[in-house]
């Protein structure tokens, strides 16, 4: 979380602004005090609580802009050991 004073933000107040439209969260001090926080508007129904904790946490990242038209149908990847398919199995067993 970005801190920054009401002096600052009233600066820059585009910079920050375009900084909350990416995700980021703000908090505003006066004589340093927090007194407010900007944040950005997400859609209650967007992603489940759980997804945003992992994604706060840095576990994860959003995708910023939506997946082509063609995305499910573009070849897979070669994995001829199956190594993703083996470490998501084990995962899942260990409870990860």
């Amino acid at each position: 979380m970005k801190t920054t004073t009401v002096s600052q933000l009233k600066t820059s107040l585009s910079a920050y602004l375009r900084q909350v439209k990416s995700g980021e969260e703000v908090l505003i001090t006066d004589h340093g005090r927090p007194i407010a926080r900007l944040l950005p508007i997400t859609n209650p129904m967007s992603l489940p609580e759980h997804v945003k904790d992992m994604e706060k946490k840095g576990l994860l990242k959003r995708g910023e802009k939506p997946l082509p038209v063609d995305f499910w149908n573009l070849p897979r990847p070669a994995d001829p050991q199956a190594t993703v398919r083996s470490t998501v199995l084990r995962e899942r067993k260990e409870g990860r």
